[in-house]
């Protein structure tokens, strides 16, 4: 058990070290491309790494917006929705060639039921 506390710990720690790097190339990358072309087609000021960051974050606000349904389940309902059609649609050869898969990646015992429980989900 130690063994399980010790790989979360490493995993969370490897997730906010890319969440991090990611943050920090796309700065990067968003200050390069403006201070490549802006200030030579239009005259534009050349901006810092902070300024690049803010930018991207006003543009996602301003454009891209946040998530209409998060309160709903939102992408991942929908997208939980769209697997549950193509299952349905699935022959029995189909379906038993996706468990043997998910068998051998160490996913198979969340698809089967425990003793007593039913594999119907209860109306929400």
């Amino acid at each position: 058990m130690k063994h399980m506390k010790r790989y979360t710990g490493l995993k969370i720690a490897g997730f906010i070290a890319l969440g991090v790097g990611f943050v920090i190339l796309l700065g990067f990358g968003i200050m390069m491309l403006w201070n490549w072309l802006v200030p030579e087609l239009f005259n534009g000021p050349v901006i810092n790494f902070w300024q690049a960051l803010g930018l991207f974050i006003l543009c996602k606000l301003l454009f891209g917006g946040f998530p209409k349904d998060h309160d709903k389940g939102g992408w991942k309902k929908r997208k939980w929705e769209r697997m549950q059609a193509k299952m349905e649609h699935m022959s029995p050869e189909e379906k038993e060639k996706l468990k043997s898969h998910f068998d051998r990646c160490g996913w198979g015992k969340r698809w089967q039921p425990e003793e007593g429980q039913t594999t119907e989900r209860q109306p929400e």
